[in-house]
């Protein structure tokens, strides 16, 4: 799978310029945002000078700031998929669970994202589990919290960038 700052041949220039070393040293970085225990995670023998002189360097910056871009991405996908959870329409589950015996092309036009668990009891009872909403929110609480959140630190923002996406998603 081809990842958001890599060619269709696996690397970026940027990456192919980089050590493997040096690579790991941007990956802490990216994470932790501290140079100095970057480079002390990465092996190099003195981490504080080593992290100054390795910040210095455009295509470090370049992978770092790649870097981020792509856990950025990753977290308003997470986000958009918490957002389902906790706003997410059930009635798709509920014709389920009162229609005898639905057809295989109805089932795959369904929408079964909130749908944790579904069982068919003995008695041809159905059984159906839904995702916990309030969780959904939490979590969704918790990565608007984060500083670097892409659009910002407010609940707000987040609820919206994903209502639009699931809009667009809607629209095709």
């Amino acid at each position: 799978m081809r990842g958001l700052f890599t060619s269709q041949k696996g690397e970026s220039k940027i990456s192919k310029e980089l050590s493997s070393k040096e690579k790991l040293f941007c990956t802490y970085c990216s994470v932790n945002c501290n140079g100095r225990e970057a480079a002390a995670k990465s092996g190099y023998r003195f981490p504080e000078k080593a992290a100054l002189k390795l910040l210095k360097r455009k295509e470090i910056k370049a992978y770092i700031e790649q870097l981020d871009k792509q856990r950025r991405a990753d977290k308003k996908d997470i986000a958009q998929g918490y957002t389902r959870l906790a706003f997410g329409c059930i009635s798709d589950a509920i014709s389920l669970l009162y229609s005898e015996e639905p057809e295989k092309e109805k089932l795959e036009e369904m929408d079964f994202f909130n749908i944790s668990e579904i069982k068919r009891k003995k008695g041809g009872d159905i059984e159906i589990k839904f995702f916990d909403r309030l969780k959904a929110l939490e979590k969704l609480q918790q990565l608007c919290d984060e500083k670097d959140y892409v659009t910002g630190n407010s609940l707000y923002n987040a609820i919206s960038s994903c209502a639009a996406a699931l809009k667009e998603d809607s629209i095709e």
